[in-house]
């Protein structure tokens, strides 16, 4: 399966219960691992392009920049290390924030800032030696677009959200 990146768009009641209890933090993102039943659907799925696209917002590898740059890395961790690290949880005024940023960023500035051997060099997930300048129009573009709608329906309903690599 590799390391993909979700997220889930909370109710008021869900921020709650996070805020109150971390572990609810796995059920909301992952089902009850005690059951057979599938994964629940997450509001976003990146899939591998996560770290791809954290580079083209932010021009680095793991650090986070404020505004768009807090959309893939950013957040307060919560809950317990998935084996890729916690969680992270953005309040709604973070949200709001966060999707005001990602709706100024255009394709022109990502396509500007794809460099395979810079992204290489820093060890960006998957190879991104394996990606050539038409990806950025056919695959990151679209995967922009899902993070701008995943963040602007949450900020237009007030909600948090919940990201994380799993």
């Amino acid at each position: 399966m590799g390391m993909e990146l979700i997220g889930r768009r909370l109710t008021a009641g869900e921020l709650r219960a996070v805020l109150e209890d971390p572990e609810a933090v796995d059920e909301l993102l992952y089902g009850d691992l005690d059951d057979d039943a599938e994964m629940p659907e997450p509001d976003l799925d990146l899939d591998k392009s996560w770290h791809a696209v954290h580079f083209l917002l932010t021009g680095t590898a793991w650090e986070v920049t404020e505004g768009a740059g807090e959309a893939v890395l950013g957040g307060t961790e919560i809950g317990q290390d998935g084996g890729y690290g916690p969680a992270r949880l953005f309040d709604p005024a973070a949200v709001r924030r966060v999707a005001a940023a990602l709706d100024t960023v255009d394709v022109g500035a990502l396509r500007a800032r794809f460099d395979p051997a810079a992204m290489a060099a820093a060890d960006i997930y998957p190879s991104a030696l394996a990606l050539g300048p038409d990806d950025v129009e056919a695959f990151l573009a679209p995967q922009l677009a899902e993070l701008r709608r995943f963040y602007g329906t949450a900020a237009a309903a007030g909600q948090a959200v919940l990201v994380a690599i799993a």
